[in-house]
């Protein structure tokens, strides 16, 4: 099995050159002068490969450590040297004279590495050269990368001997004789990690302290240099960065930014002081059309650099092809290769390569020219960037600062080497993150609405539809990089809902508009400020509101109809968005000493191991972040000593600080090689018996990934009711399964329930064209100024007679209007959907013909609107009927998406009857009319008291294909916090769905802030804000997850519960929160350090089936199905009970409430329909009852003020299932009212600053309802 322990920053390090022997053979023939010897073929000398110390040392270090064992291929290299008895190998053993095994990693091949070393030949000079480093990326048949960076120095030669000295200009005390020529060598290292600037820094303080030994010392110190590199461990990715000491430089360990980031060690506005930012796009274009790319450039370092620059230019995407960025001089034939490539040449090949082959794009570094291969009869296609995102990069690159000289010129001249090294490194450091974000705007901006084209459930990308919003000038773009493989890898991201640093900052650009079309999934309009926009400000924004606290719900205007417009939606030009500063912190890596002998090994380890443990003492518990860092290292450290269990139990610590570096392959290989006494001794200890469990079950359950992406195609067989949901949810028309299946009924009338393969098409055509026309309406401004900014046009007629004039009829979310003809059009107000009194389809007599009429009457206006619609008629008094029936229901239970879903099935009615064109088509259209139909059949008139208390409704569901329940609920309050964005300052409401699902709003506005988090597989149980930053989710799978709610993001966990997580809740003092207490199914309650998320205290309640706990004055009240226990929060002390006093032994506790000032508690049995109150005072005593009428069984209770809110299931006449409330008074003990607002039972309730009460409810209807408290 492959080596899974992390890599230190060396993996193998070779010298190459040419033997003594053979120079002086050649210097022999061509009389001793140097500029007579051709270019020499290198070779490999010496090969330096881990271990660095003996076996019995290895042995003495990593007793019982099986880890360390990688798979090596053998590398057999005859000695060329003069005295090999005196030459000791890698190990330090002795030799056999003639050969030595060594043992090379098996993807580096040393037969080509000794021409990339030495590119342009290897050439024996008479003058000294300067010592010249460059850097190699190999790349193996898996895509996995490696890097070199190279370092080659010239050594004197005298009389066909390498002299014993290495400065340039040799001086010999002992023969006093001027050197024959000058001999290049090159030492390679090679890491997997491209480290380019630490690893060139390393090399060029190893060159200086080279220079003084003689020749037969050399070796041996290379193989001390690469021993270092080797204990140099890599750091884990976040805000942590390595230092050691490589005199006389401070090298730097740089870390990547999280996981999924690359490691950036390198200059990257390298590309931008070489090119021009339009050429920059140029280049980036042949990169995303994955073109054959070959960079020319008379330095080899830079050729490297450019292109590692580009690649990480357009990170997450990522190059899929052949990437050699360097070609040596016998490698030119590459350049022939029929696929896609990126490789690069010395410029001294320009023409040699130009005309080798057609089709190449070749960029010259040095002068900054883009052009074709020669061969070409006419240069490829190579497209432009969207004009917008190249606007708005170009704009940002000029706001950088490039120039290093610049940033000096009011500072102080540094007389410190480290601290001018520091300076240039931190100058260096900021504008690589600026470049990052400026490169990762332009990546966002290109592809930001690709997910609006995107069907998550059937994994879908409908690329036609998204081609026709893009602006016809960048379709050329889009239709090149849309048949990529970098593009497809892309769209399995997008599909698995991956939080890259695409995701990251795609979210925290979003705005108000983005979030509320998460929450309705409505067709593509132009809003009323777009068309305003369009016509007159190109660069318009948004207003956000910000507010802090809870809003008064009727303050808010909640938009109608929020939409979407892909080819309109306008780019920032301006500055890149700015991300708030990241700390950095440094670990100083120990000294380690030499020669490397087992005790130096173990004395480095166990100052490592010190260091790092002091650290973690003085480090404050509530630096998370740092801690995890400090413990991954320390686990790696403990590792390399073999201590196994010590190794686990800072690993184990991670879940704690930070989960995302937990290094699962690792930990399993760990187990795997475990002794049976190790495991034995690992499986005594609690936490970490959990550890090795979860470990290798997640290996047995780890499914496996779905990552195919299908285009959208229209079908070419009959379809049966399932494929045809499927086909439609996949078009992107709707997703909802029940309006689906009416639409199926719809195009199936007067036909046997299958739908062929014409209809189909007919029906998709035509709503893809409605939709495209209806993007080209512009309404006049003096049209516009009459409508909100939020409505759109989403039917117009056909141009008619009306008592109003001639014109045509419009449609918006909220209104119709007649949209006047003649000379200057006009706008006529028909009727506010709300208004309407009465519609009615008739005819009128004209000559002897009768003409559909549509007549509309209001409760605003005494005159009846006419239309002579003619064919048009019924289809519109179908749209008509809807719209007003949608409208009703959305003002009565205070829910816009009613609204929405009514827009919708108007829209499948017309195109239905475009595409039926039939006689029955209106007939087929009125299948569609869901809510006149609901209206007319079962009358939903909503009680008074429910219409007065309820305030608004939410679908945490949406754009899903079927409603979720909600679970459980969660309100936290705004606050204000420098450090946040000022989204992060409004209050929240956090969801629960089914199978671990969290959706947050925004409570301000009520849309979408976070679109489902996953926390597991198992359902979520409990929800609570533990303070400012975090906010703790218990689940049915045992574990409490914990939110950062600055980040968003799940990085911390606890796994010390054995059962269902049943409850949290929190102790404050002086209202800030001490502790939290956790409950178990089994029965278990933990008290948390909220700090250090450590264990204070555990205690086993003596019951099990403990559902819910609350804390009063120090006693910790626990539920339990057949008692409710009363203990001390400080030592679990019994004090109180109150006792089951049901004859029934089938019910048990379902949930309880206390109300400490009035001594009582409130508790209901499960199956139960009434309410039990006890005084806490006389627990004995029988409780007092309060029945709920027509409840069938109560699900859930809060205590809101001197109220208690009572969720439960009731049942309607027709045997449907509904969710009500019961508001009962704590001081009458009686039922105020009674709020029906559900279509399933409740499921959940939260109070909002005791104003609101939210309420969701089950599967069945899965929405959440906001009511006023009174």
């Amino acid at each position: 099995m492959e080596d899974v322990l992390p890599s230190g920053l060396l993996e193998i390090c070779l010298l190459v050159g040419v033997p003594s022997e053979r120079v002086r053979s050649l210097l022999q023939s061509t009389q001793r002068k140097p500029k007579s010897l051709p270019p020499l073929d290198p070779e490999v000398l010496s090969v330096f490969v881990p271990p660095f110390i003996s076996r019995d040392d290895i042995q003495v270090i990593n007793a019982g450590n099986n880890l360390n064992k990688s798979k090596r291929r053998s590398f057999r290299k005859k000695k060329e040297r003069p005295k090999l008895e005196n030459v000791k190998s890698l190990n330090g053993e002795q030799k056999e004279p003639d050969t030595e095994d060594i043992a090379v990693p098996k993807d580096i091949d040393l037969i080509g590495l000794p021409q990339l070393c030495f590119p342009g030949g290897l050439c024996v000079t008479s003058e000294p050269k300067e010592d010249h480093i460059h850097f190699l990326v190999f790349t193996d048949v898996c895509g996995n990368r490696t890097y070199g960076v190279v370092a080659q120095y010239y050594q004197p030669m005298q009389d066909g001997c390498i002299s014993s000295n290495g400065q340039t200009r040799w001086e010999s005390g002992q023969t006093g004789k001027t050197p024959v020529c000058f001999v290049p060598f090159a030492v390679c290292v090679i890491s997997r990690y491209p480290y380019f600037n630490a690893l060139k820094d390393c090399l060029s303080c190893f060159l200086v302290q080279l220079r003084p030994f003689k020749d037969l010392d050399v070796e041996e110190h290379i193989k001390e240099f690469a021993a270092k590199l080797f204990l140099i461990p890599s750091p884990p990715p976040g805000p942590l960065h390595l230092v050691f000491n490589m005199k006389p430089l401070q090298i730097i360990i740089p870390s990547r930014e999280d996981p999924d980031s690359p490691i950036i060690d390198l200059d990257l506005h390298l590309p931008l002081l070489c090119f021009k930012p339009k050429q920059v796009l140029q280049i980036l274009t042949c990169i995303l059309t994955e073109q054959r790319i070959v960079f020319f450039s008379s330095d080899w370092a830079l050729l490297t650099l450019i292109a590692e620059c580009f690649m990480l230019y357009l990170h997450p995407l990522q190059w899929q092809h052949t990437f050699v960025p360097i070609l040596s001089r016998h490698m030119l034939d590459f350049v022939m290769a029929p696929t896609s490539f990126l490789m690069g040449c010395h410029t001294d090949h320009f023409e040699e390569v130009s005309m080798e082959t057609e089709d190449l794009i070749l960029i010259n570094i040095d002068n900054g020219d883009i052009t074709h291969s020669k061969m070409a009869e006419e240069p490829p296609e190579i497209p432009d960037v969207p004009a917008q995102a190249a606007e708005a990069f170009m704009k940002r690159v000029e706001s950088l600062q490039l120039h290093y000289d610049l940033e000096l010129c009011h500072l102080r001249a540094s007389t410190d080497l480290s601290g001018l090294q520091m300076r240039r490194r931190a100058w260096q450091q900021k504008l690589n993150t600026e470049v990052q974000q400026t490169t990762l705007q332009l990546v966002v901006n290109i592809f930001t609405e690709v997910k609006d084209h995107l069907n998550y459930e059937h994994r879908v990308f409908n690329s036609e539809e998204f081609l026709k919003t893009r602006a016809v000038g960048d379709q050329p773009f889009y239709r090149k990089v849309l048949e990529t493989y970098m593009f497809h890898s892309f769209l399995k991201a997008r599909l698995n809902r991956k939080m890259d640093a695409f995701a990251r900052l795609e979210l925290s650009t979003q705005s108000e508009e983005d979030r509320l079309n998460l929450m309705f999934h409505t067709p593509r309009r132009l809003t009323m400020e777009k068309m305003a926009s369009k016509r007159l400000n190109p660069e318009y924004k948004i207003n956000r509101r910000m507010v802090i606290s809870m809003p008064n719900l009727q303050d808010i205007k909640l938009p109608e109809g929020p939409t979407r417009n892909s080819s309109l939606r306008r780019i920032e030009t301006g500055v890149a968005v700015k991300m708030p500063p990241k700390t950095i912190s440094t670990f100083k890596i120990p000294e380690i000493h030499f020669p490397l002998m087992s005790q130096c090994v173990h004395s480095y380890y166990t100052d490592f191991f010190n260091h790092l443990s002091r650290a973690i003492n003085t480090l404050p518990p509530d630096n998370s972040a740092l801690l995890a860092r400090y413990f991954y290292l320390r686990g790696l450290i403990s590792l390399m000593q073999g201590k196994l269990l010590n190794a686990l139990s800072d690993f184990q610590n991670l879940d704690k600080t930070d989960l995302r570096i937990f290094p699962t392959d690792l930990v399993r290989k760990i187990v795997e090689t475990m002794s049976p006494s190790e495991r034995l001794q690992a499986e005594r200890r609690a936490e970490l018996k959990k550890l090795l469990s979860r470990v290798m079950d997640k290996q047995r359950e780890l499914p496996k990934a779905d990552d195919h992406v299908k285009k959208f195609e229209l079908p070419k067989t009959h379809m049966q009711l399932d494929d045809f949901v499927r086909r439609i949810q996949e078009s992107g028309i709707v997703k909802d399964i029940d309006t689906i299946h009416r639409l199926f009924d719809a195009l199936t009338v007067g036909h046997q329930k299958q739908i062929d393969p014409e209809t189909f098409r007919d029906f998709y055509n035509y709503w893809k064209e409605t939709e495209a026309e209806a993007q080209e309406v512009n309404l006049p401004p003096t049209v516009i100024e009459h409508l909100d900014k939020n409505e759109c046009v989403y039917k117009l007629s056909c141009s008619v007679k009306t008592n109003y004039g001639v014109g045509k009829i419009a449609l918006t979310q909220k209104r119709l209007f007649l949209l006047t003809e003649g000379g200057r059009p006009g706008y006529v107000q028909i009727a506010a959907f709300r208004d309407l009194e009465d519609v009615k389809s008739t005819t009128v007599a004209f000559l002897l013909l009768r003409i559909p009429t549509l007549r509309i009457k209001t409760l605003s206006k005494k005159e009846v609107f006419e239309a002579n619609l003619k064919t048009e008629c019924d289809l519109w008094y179908l749209i008509v009927k809807e719209m007003w029936a949608g409208k009703k229901m959305a003002d009565d239970h205070k829910d816009p998406q009613y609204i929405q879903q009514a827009l919708t099935n108007v829209l499948l009615m017309d195109a239905v009857v475009g595409a039926l064109q039939s006689s029955k088509a209106i007939y087929a259209a009125s299948k569609l009319s869901y809510f006149d139909r609901m209206k007319n059949e079962v009358p939903m008139m909503v009680p008074k008291t429910t219409s007065e208390t309820l305030k608004h409704k939410i679908n945490p569901s949406a754009g899903e294909t079927f409603p979720q329940a909600v679970d459980v609920l969660l309100y936290t309050p705004g606050h204000l916090d420098p450090s946040e964005r000022p989204d992060n300052a409004h209050p929240k409401l956090w969801c629960a769905l089914n199978e671990g699902k969290v959706v947050v709003f925004d409570a301000s506005t009520w849309s979408i802030q976070q679109h489902c988090f996953k926390m597991g597989r198992s359902k979520l149980t409990c929800m609570i804000m533990v303070e400012q930053s975090q906010v703790w989710i218990g689940s049915q799978d045992s574990i409490i997850y914990i939110i950062n709610t600055h980040s968003m993001s799940c990085n911390k966990q606890l796994n010390d519960h054995r059962s269902d997580v049943t409850d949290i809740i929190v102790e404050k003092k002086n209202g800030i929160a001490s502790e939290a207490y956790s409950s178990s199914l089994d029965g278990t309650v933990i008290a948390w350090n909220i700090s250090t998320l450590k264990v204070n205290r555990v205690f086993q309640l003596p019951c099990q089936n403990l559902t819910s706990i609350k804390l009063h004055n120090n006693q910790l009240w626990c539920c339990t199905g057949s008692c409710i226990l009363v203990v001390s929060a400080r030592e679990f002390q019994p004090q109180m009970k109150i006792e089951h006093h049901l004859k029934d032994p089938c019910r048990c506790f379902l949930c309880f409430q206390l109300f400490p000032e009035r001594d009582e508690v409130w508790a209901s049995y499960s199956g139960s329909t009434d309410l039990y109150v006890w005084n806490t005072k006389d627990s004995s005593s029988a409780p007092q009852k309060i029945h709920l009428q027509d409840c069938s069984e109560i699900t859930c209770m809060i205590r809101v003020k001197n109220q208690m809110w009572v969720g439960s299931s009731s049942s309607r006449a027709q045997g449907k299932s509904q969710g009500k409330i019961y508001v009962v008074s704590a001081e009458r003990k009686a039922v105020e009212k009674e709020l029906v607002g559900h279509g399933a039972a409740v499921r959940a309730l939260c109070s909002a600053e005791d104003r609101y009460v939210l309420s969701g409810s089950a599967g069945a209807e899965g929405k959440i309802a906001i009511w006023k408290a009174e």
